[in-house]
């Protein structure tokens, strides 16, 4: 997927009552407004963790929904698809967001909680983590206002991988707590390989055979544990890719069927039509 996503500009998309940052390495946001651009999925390029400290968020994250309610807080990694259903009336938070760059200069894709957040990007704290998590940001939001501190971007540097350490000591405590049933994991599993394998296979015999299960107990398994078939998840994820490079990239609908796999872009058309109700291009204009 590289260089067809458009990136996503944080500064303007989001009204934003105040912030601060260093060039566009890392951009602290105080209680910004969300816009309806937020409104359809995109995929981010960017690494962003809301602390959410009063209200609730309602929203899609490489499909799976999360209703978060406060204290809390939500890590977004980047090539993640995001979608937002619902910041209540009464939500205030502040969203720490990091480019790519940024991030791989830190290492954080290299620390155990990077699968973690991939897993669970929602973390409920306690009124104290929320209050640790907020010094850290206040430490890097000073930092950041002192411009003349030859050593500002050293300093947030190292802010901001201990602000992730921290968090990854909330993400272990709470994986500590979790007992998954043998059902639970398999739907775990079958998720991790559709992520990995959707753009080219959309059978369920693929899956089976890659958990060493037939399709038929497959089926049944993810239909009582998740609420939706098998199929349907399968068709969920490019679905949602497909939304994602519709709106985030500038790839033509050919480009769009090759890069899922399609026999052709009338076939893509169809299929895209029969689960979203509108042809790709429909979907792309409105």
């Amino acid at each position: 997927m590289q260089n067809i996503i458009a990136p996503f500009n944080w500064r303007t998309e989001l009204d934003v009552a105040e912030m601060d940052s260093i060039d566009n390495d890392i951009i602290l946001l105080d209680n910004p407004l969300i816009t309806p651009t937020f409104d359809r999925p995109f995929r981010v390029d960017v690494t962003t963790a809301i602390i959410c400290l009063k209200g609730t968020i309602k929203g899609n994250i490489d499909l799976k929904m999360y209703n978060s309610q406060a204290p809390c807080i939500v890590v977004v990694m980047p090539d993640q698809i995001l979608e937002y259903e619902h910041f209540s009336e009464d939500f205030s938070g502040f969203f720490l967001v990091m480019s790519k760059q940024f991030s791989d200069s830190l290492g954080i894709y290299n620390l155990p909680l990077h699968l973690s957040v991939r897993e669970n990007p929602h973390i409920p704290l306690t009124d104290e983590e929320a209050e640790a998590m907020m010094v850290y940001y206040n430490m890097l939001k000073r930092t950041i206002s002192i411009k003349e501190n030859p050593h500002r971007k050293e300093i947030v540097r190292h802010l901001t991988l201990a602000f992730f350490y921290g968090l990854g000591y909330y993400i272990h405590t709470q994986n500590d707590e979790k007992k998954q049933t043998r059902k639970e994991l398999i739907v775990e599993e079958f998720m991790d390989a559709i992520q990995k394998h959707y753009k080219t296979e959309r059978s369920v015999n693929f899956y089976a055979n890659k958990l060493f299960l037939t399709a038929k107990y497959l089926s049944k398994v993810v239909q009582e544990n998740s609420g939706k078939t098998a199929t349907n998840w399968i068709d969920d994820y490019v679905i949602l890719e497909a939304k994602a490079l519709l709106n985030s990239s500038k790839l033509t609908i050919q480009q769009i069927s090759d890069e899922l796999n399609f026999p052709s872009q009338s076939f893509f058309g169809k299929y895209f039509k029969r689960k979203v109700g509108m042809s790709p291009k429909e979907y792309r204009k409105q």
